[in-house]
């Protein structure tokens, strides 16, 4: 029998039910951060917060990858991409990011070869097509899309690539949330992404759970994913838990993808520190390449021509107060105004998952 997923995941009577449920069993307020942007979108899109009683309320996390890149390190993008022979290739929404002066897409509308790219693979045959030129492959992502990076590196690796370097922007999720409780963030609950957890498993969160006392569930994407993750929240706290469930058990297991992991582990490590654009530096929260593959690692190799100094978002742009669940986009006074997706301030604009860019899409504001 073939199955409607969207129809059955979006069905407005199971919907609805879900909602009269919430209703009936929740008996005191809190807050729940969902970590990932793509739950932003759905909650804004779908209007699942006006579906919800008045006790709970949703805040946004620094879940867009994206909207947590620094400026420091888009400039050295920028850098990159500037260098003569240089090709600089990365994926979709980075292009359009602002850095201290400028962006990827302004470097490549004077001239710097800057491509976007549909998959990381891609990379590889813009390599074998430009054999006289270096080709950075700037790379980004959670755990969802590091193990894409860590193939790209093994097909290098293996067939001999000479003209391929990286510049690694992988993060890792728990060590943001961790950051966010362990300075006080008024945060009751989580909503777990789902494709990283796909990755890391749902044991990953574990240790927060148990820690800061504060269930977390990993939860699907469609509303109906959603609204029952927090029903299971809701009886969480009726039921006096506080745990660590997984309601996106169609794809997430407790342990992960082991191969994913292998392979990501065999070629990336831990780095000592990251500073991430609104949380500051949060340590062993990011990605490198191991030192064993140094010669491919464009920080390495170009440590000298690269900017490294911290340089903070514009002071009229509050995304690093929306990316620590402090804020919410329409508390910004340029936001929709000077700030909009055409010409965006700061990252959670630019980002189709990031927050400022989902009540821009879904909260009646219109381009003009």
């Amino acid at each position: 029998m073939r199955h409607d997923y969207l129809t059955e995941f979006r069905a407005p009577k199971l919907i609805a039910a879900l909602s009269r449920q919430i209703h009936t069993e929740v008996n005191q307020p809190f807050k729940i951060m969902e970590i990932c942007g793509g739950h932003t979108h759905t909650i804004m899109k779908f209007a699942l917060q006006q579906l919800l009683p008045s006790q709970i309320e949703f805040v946004h996390g620094p879940g867009c990858p994206v909207c947590v890149m620094p400026k420091e390190r888009i400039d050295q993008a920028i850098a990159l991409a500037n260098m003569q022979g240089m090709i600089l290739a990365t994926l979709g929404d980075m292009i359009r990011v602002p850095g201290s002066l400028s962006s990827l897409q302004e470097a490549r509308a004077k001239g710097a070869d800057v491509r976007s790219l549909y998959s990381p693979q891609d990379v590889l045959a813009i390599a074998a097509e430009n054999p006289s030129k270096r080709v950075v492959f700037f790379a980004i992502g959670f755990e969802t899309t590091t193990p894409m990076s860590a193939a790209v590196i093994e097909r290098a690796v293996k067939s001999g690539v000479r003209n391929l370097l990286f510049h690694i922007n992988h993060i890792l999720v728990p060590p943001p949330i961790e950051a966010l409780m362990s300075a006080g963030a008024k945060i009751d609950a989580f909503l777990g992404p789902s494709h990283v957890s796909v990755i890391t498993g749902s044991d990953v969160f574990k240790p927060i759970a148990e820690r800061y006392k504060t269930p977390i569930v990993v939860s699907g994407f469609e509303p109906t994913d959603v609204l029952q993750s927090v029903l299971m929240i809701v009886r969480q706290f009726n039921e006096g838990k506080r745990v660590v469930q997984n309601q996106y058990s169609r794809a997430v297991t407790a342990h992960g993808n082991q191969k994913a992991q292998e392979m990501i582990d065999r070629y990336l490590c831990v780095r000592d520190h990251f500073r991430w654009r609104g949380l500051g530096d949060i340590p062993a929260s990011a990605l490198r390449l191991r030192d064993e593959y140094a010669h491919l690692d464009a920080e390495v190799v170009f440590a000298g021509d690269l900017p490294t100094a911290p340089i903070d978002d514009h002071k009229l742009c509050l995304c690093a107060a929306i990316l620590q669940g402090k804020a919410k986009p329409h508390d910004c006074k340029v936001f929709g105004k000077a700030c909009t997706p055409r010409s965006p301030l700061g990252s959670c604009m630019v980002s189709g998952e990031g927050a400022c860019a989902a009540y821009y899409k879904y909260g009646g504001l219109l381009e003009r």
